[in-house]
């Protein structure tokens, strides 16, 4: 099953769950802020994609935090800081897809 993490205000993330019901995609919404992502969660996502490509540099609290002009660990701010995500996040098994890809969505719906 899809699993599509990210927040409900997020337009990105709309999209996508938009998608997979006009579909009929089978799908498992995931809402950062009502759950946080375990250990074996963020591990799954961080092998499949780098951490740094998955900060959020244009987010506002990327900004109001001054993320721009320190050093950070982008593994460990996205995880005590998921707002630094760039979501969706796509996942299914342990291929981990950033953004509304509606060719892999696609390609999950043929699978099943």
């Amino acid at each position: 099953m899809l699993q599509i993490i990210g927040t409900k205000k997020c337009p990105e993330t709309r999209k996508a769950l938009r998608f997979c019901k006009e579909r009929s995609i089978g799908h498992q919404f995931v809402d950062l802020h009502e759950r946080e992502l375990s250990e074996g969660e963020w591990q799954k996502i961080f092998l499949a994609i780098h951490p740094e490509t998955l900060v959020d540099e244009n987010s506002a609290f990327f900004a109001k935090e001054g993320y721009l002009w320190r050093e950070y660990d982008a593994q460990e701010e996205l995880r005590s800081h998921p707002q630094l995500l760039k979501t969706p996040l796509l996942k299914m098994g342990n291929k981990v897809v950033p953004g509304c890809d509606t060719a892999f969505m696609q390609a999950v719906q043929e699978r099943t």
